[in-house]
């Protein structure tokens, strides 16, 4: 919806600047293969941008309850089964 004298390209705006604001001052640095983790993230704290700290946090445990994110997944050592990737030479 709009709402008088805020356009969707001014909120697309605010999200460009806030991600590229946290990347540049949080994050040390940012490999390719994990953005868009960042940008899940950057994207969730916008949504919930008019919640507290505190109400985020619930949001995400209960998102997260019953499920693993195995380290060799994380730093894409693995395909989905959890199994070394195969390469070929």
């Amino acid at each position: 919806m709009l709402r008088e004298g805020i356009c969707p390209h001014e909120r697309i705006g605010n999200f460009w600047s806030l991600l590229k604001r946290g990347i540049r001052g949080t994050y040390v640095s940012v490999e390719p293969f994990h953005l868009f983790r960042y940008l899940d993230k950057q994207s969730f704290r916008f949504t919930e941008r008019k919640d507290n700290g505190a109400g985020r946090f619930v949001k995400v445990v209960a998102g997260v309850i019953g499920k693993a994110l195995r380290y060799a997944k994380l730093i894409g050592k693995s395909g989905g089964d959890g199994l070394p990737q195969k390469t070929i030479s």
